[in-house]
């Protein structure tokens, strides 16, 4: 059985990225692969799991209880982190990333490490362009907004449909996955489907792979565990992009 224990760390900086994503670094860093995630324990609240955005921090937005709960947090504050768990992006040669909103977290280090030839990042309005100035010194940036605020004025899609996607030997994408579904019909298109690696999310109960609670349908493999970062072919023909599933298991539209 795969055991794997909480480790206390206190947050030591609290960070506004944009209007509704916060950076809480730790008061110790972890050994990680960009793209893997850890479960935050918000101490009488939940667990829920979290991408690393650096080696000490993860980056959150606010969409529930618990990510409310930690949006309450002060520097000084407990979690509980557990991890790093699950699979990595595994890059080499030329590399575009491709990030919707907070899907820039999990990709964030894998620029900072000098391993995305290009970035294309995407957001309703250019305040909640997470990271970008940070990217801009470290690659290519070309950014997108809904709202034509800043760069190009539409869906982050738009950009991948105005490239040559050959020409890069990985797509890293993150990000609503109705996006990310939209960027494998590209690849796919284009005959590349497996030159793509997604970082999903799913709903998770234990985090290594025991309770099922994240399986993908039809193959049965546990997001947490096998994933989170899928290459693109193995996604084809699954639940990736149509639906998800809640804590009871019941299917739920994207």
């Amino acid at each position: 059985m795969h055991e794997c224990a909480s480790a206390p760390v206190t947050i030591t900086r609290i960070i506004d990225e944009t209007p509704c994503i916060k950076t809480f670094e730790f008061s110790r860093a972890f050994t990680f692969r960009p793209g893997q995630f850890v479960m935050v324990w918000v101490p009488g609240v939940d667990e829920i799991p979290m991408a690393l955005s650096s080696p000490w921090s993860i980056s959150v937005q606010k969409v529930g209880d618990a990510t409310a709960a930690l949006f309450a947090c002060d520097e000084g504050d407990m979690l509980g982190i557990k991890g790093p768990l699950g699979t990595g992006f595994s890059v080499g040669g030329r590399t575009l990333a491709v990030a919707g909103g907070i899907g820039a977290a999990p990709l964030r280090h894998l620029a900072i490490e000098g391993s995305v030839d290009t970035f294309l990042l995407g957001a309703r309005t250019a305040a909640e362009l997470p990271f970008a100035h940070e990217i801009a010194r470290m690659t290519d940036i070309v950014v997108a907004t809904d709202d034509g605020s800043i760069g190009h004025h539409g869906f982050v899609t738009d950009l991948c449909a105005e490239i040559d996607l050959t020409s890069y030997d990985h797509v890293c994408v993150c990000g609503p996955e109705v996006m990310m579904r939209a960027v494998l019909g590209l690849l796919d298109e284009a005959g590349c489907a497996g030159r793509g690696q997604f970082s999903l999310h799913r709903y998770m109960k234990c985090g290594v792979g025991i309770c099922g609670s994240c399986c993908i349908d039809p193959s049965g493999l546990c997001v947490c565990r096998d994933g989170p970062v899928f290459s693109g072919d193995l996604l084809l023909g699954s639940e990736f992009g149509r639906y998800s599933r809640d804590a009871s298991g019941r299917k739920k539209g994207l």
